[in-house]
């Protein structure tokens, strides 16, 4: 399974927010968005990646951006796990059915939780760009969720689908556990 391609459609989703109400591809439109599909919340990774973009939440909405978290624990652990970290960005459960949004923008591992990714879909709804870590040890670095908010205009498409440098055969610095920097 790959992550979707910069050029599709978002797929047809839903997920939970922490009040227990719906959020799907519906609530995406007429704004840039960023899902970024996380393995479990209090994870060593995990927690660096959201304490990270934190920092660029400000810059994101001056462009018209606005950042999701998404895993496949319960909304009760992801409640807890924003509270801890003291993050402000939204984060989305796809606990039931579990995976089944993560499985549709090609991120679901098969031991049941999503790979490290970034999608961003433009207001139009299609995906803009695309990048999925090589582990879920890895954390893709604020640069290159810039370059994801970048290939996200707030209107029209790009005239064709923007490369990432998550492309198989780029090299792009990316962030391990404990801060280390490792090159692809």
């Amino acid at each position: 399974m790959s992550v979707i391609a910069a050029g599709t459609p978002a797929p047809s989703f839903r997920l939970a927010r922490a009040d227990g109400s719906s959020f799907t591809e519906r609530d995406l439109e007429g704004q840039g968005s960023v899902l970024v599909f996380y393995p479990f919340a209090f994870s060593p990774v995990c927690t660096d990646q959201l304490q990270l973009y934190e920092g660029v939440l400000g810059e994101l909405a001056e462009q018209g951006v606005v950042l999701y978290g998404v895993s496949c624990d319960s909304t009760w652990a992801q409640k807890a796990f924003r509270e801890k970290l003291g993050v402000s960005s939204e984060q989305l459960s796809d606990f039931e059915p579990k995976g089944a949004a993560c499985a549709a923008f090609g991120v679901l591992h098969e031991g049941g939780f999503p790979q490290r990714a970034l999608i961003a879909i433009g207001p139009d709804g299609v995906v803009r760009w695309s990048c999925q870590a090589s582990s879920p040890a890895e954390l893709p670095p604020v640069e290159l969720l810039r370059e994801g908010v970048a290939a996200s205009p707030r209107s029209d498409p790009p005239p064709e689908p923007a490369r990432s440098r998550c492309d198989p055969g780029a090299r792009a610095p990316a962030r391990r556990a404990g801060g280390r920097q490792r090159v692809r």
